[in-house]
């Protein structure tokens, strides 16, 4: 069921035109069933490749193509349109964090994610693993109390999950580039995660991968898990456009469907990594910035982006790709 959602959501995603699926009859999911399931949820062209049906790889192969190049050339007949800025979904995420990304990358994301919600948009804050310790302050932000005890569920049910498998959730968390970084416990590594949500009242709470809500504009909560592939994949399933990556130690993750922006406030870092992260935000940790500044100058670089102009990982070609199954792991 998790398979089903996440891919019928990753064909349904407004950066997608059409649909190829591969199967080969032997899968628990199969093609037929699958393209049910994005029938359900999108009007998207979608085709069928069966690799049994086709005679083997080389023919199944040639009649992918053949059936992409087709929708490659339907795409491009696509003209652009002015669109309102309420229909954005934007998707935050955070990996290899270090207190910079407490102090300065994440604020600055968070100024991004607030300003957007004022505007009538919607900002996912994700990575339910690193909620936890700030279930007190989270929760007083949510909407109503149905909202609330729904984030404290899938707060609870995550520590469980751990338990379940005779395991801790805070053996593995922080991590180990985490503590080299300068974080000490989950609690103090949380405290920094939430900043990319800003200070806007949760509207609604997503089970992992879940189609949102058109209707339902803000900050949302979707649960998934610390793993930052995961964590994305799940967002993009749910209908998010771009995705805006806090970092402190550095990631060159990418995601084929949306483009992902990478933030640090680690100079070091973006020193080090500038092939692969798009903004430093460093300068607030040096106190030559302050975070509404920066946040301004992120927004304008999402905003082109959106636009058109490539992010670092989608000019290296990075692609990255892992769904969560029922625990949302770290």
């Amino acid at each position: 069921e998790i398979t089903l959602k996440v891919l019928s959501g990753f064909a349904a995603n407004p950066n997608v035109y059409g649909t190829v699926v591969v199967g080969n009859t032997c899968e628990i999911v199969q093609a037929d069933l699958l393209i049910g399931r994005i029938k359900e949820i999108t009007n998207k062209p979608v085709e069928k490749v069966v690799i049994r049906d086709a005679g083997g790889t080389i023919r199944a192969a040639e009649l992918g193509v053949k059936y992409a190049m087709q929708m490659s050339i339907d795409a491009s007949k696509c003209e652009k349109e002015d669109i309102d800025i309420s229909e954005l979904i934007l998707g935050t995420e955070c990996g290899g964090s270090d207190p910079t990304s407490g102090l300065a990358a994440n604020p600055t994301l968070g100024y991004v994610s607030d300003k957007l919600v004022s505007l009538g948009a919607t900002s996912i804050l994700s990575e339910t693993s690193e909620l936890v310790g700030t279930e007190d302050i989270l929760a007083p932000r949510c909407k109503d109390e149905e909202t609330a005890n729904r984030l404290l569920e899938i707060i609870k049910n995550n520590e469980e999950y751990f338990e379940k498998a005779g395991e801790s959730l805070r053996d593995g968390n922080p991590s180990t580039g985490n503590k080299e970084g300068g974080l000490t416990t989950l609690e103090e590594k949380s405290l920094g995660c939430i900043h990319k949500a800003g200070s806007s009242t949760i509207m609604k709470v997503y089970d992992y991968g879940e189609q949102l809500d058109r209707d339902v504009k803000g900050l949302v909560v979707m649960d998934t898990p610390g793993q930052d592939v995961a964590s994305v994949a799940a967002m993009v399933a749910g209908g998010a456009q771009v995705i805006i990556f806090t970092t402190g130690r550095g990631t060159p993750t990418g995601n084929g469907i949306v483009p992902v922006i990478k933030i640090t406030g680690n100079s070091e870092t973006y020193g080090l990594m500038s092939d692969n992260i798009d903004f430093d935000a460093s300068d607030i940790v040096a106190g030559k910035a302050q975070i509404d500044e920066k946040g301004e100058e992120l927004f304008d670089l999402m905003m082109e982006v959106i636009d058109g102009r490539k992010s670092k990982a989608e000019v290296l070609g990075f692609n990255d790709m892992s769904l969560a199954r029922k625990c949302n792991f770290c």
